[in-house]
C-alpha cells in the first residue's frame, strides 16, 4: 500500500516539475571543460508558434576552473529572411566573495540567463543562433582564446506567460 503511494506521488511530482511552456531546449558539450573563442555555440531550431511571444535564454554550465565573476558574451539571432540581431552580453557569474550563481550541487553550476524577451517567430524556416565568449582579462587587448570552466552552453526557448 506504501508503494502504491510512494509510485503515486513520486509520479505527480515529476509532472509537476515539467515545464509546459518549453517549446526548445538545446546544450552543446565544450570538449576538456573549455570553449575556443573560434569555436562559436551554434543552435537552430523551427515551427515555433508564428502568434505566440516567447522568452530566450542562454544556459550556461560552469566548474570552479571558471576563473572570473562575469561571463561576456556575443550573441546572434538570424532570422529566416537573413536579417540578424547581434549583441553584446554581460552575465554576473559569481558573487563578489567567489560563491557561485546558478543552480546544481557540487562543483557544476547552472545558470538561467535572459538572452531575449517576448519575441514573436512570425517568419517560417530555421532560425540560427550563434553564441560566442568575449572574456579577456582586465588591461589585456587580445581576449582569451581558451575560456576553461565552461561545460555546456545551451539555448532554451520558452512560451511568454506576460
Amino acid at each position: 500500500m506504501h508503494n502504491k503511494f510512494l509510485i503515486v506521488l513520486v509520479f505527480s511530482l515529476s509532472l509537476a516539475s515539467c515545464n509546459n511552456n518549453l517549446t526548445f531546449s538545446d546544450y552543446k558539450a565544450m570538449e576538456n571543460g573549455s570553449w575556443r573563442i573560434d569555436n562559436p555555440v551554434n543552435f537552430e531550431f523551427s515551427n515555433l508558434d508564428s502568434i505566440q511571444t516567447h522568452n530566450m535564454f542562454i544556459n550556461i554550465r560552469n566548474d570552479n576552473t571558471f576563473q572570473f565573476n562575469n561571463l561576456f558574451l556575443i550573441t546572434e539571432l538570424e532570422y529566416p529572411n537573413g536579417n540578424t540581431l547581434k549583441d553584446t552580453l554581460e552575465f554576473k557569474m559569481a558573487e563578489p566573495n567567489g560563491e557561485w550563481l546558478g543552480k546544481g550541487l557540487g562543483s557544476i553550476k547552472e545558470n538561467k540567463l535572459w538572452f531575449q524577451e517576448k519575441v514573436v517567430f512570425s517568419d517560417s524556416g530555421v532560425y540560427r543562433v550563434s553564441i560566442s565568449h568575449a572574456m579577456r582579462k582586465n588591461g589585456d587587448v587580445d581576449g582569451i582564446y581558451v575560456l576553461d570552466g565552461i561545460t555546456d552552453v545551451g539555448l532554451e526557448i520558452e512560451k511568454s506567460t506576460q
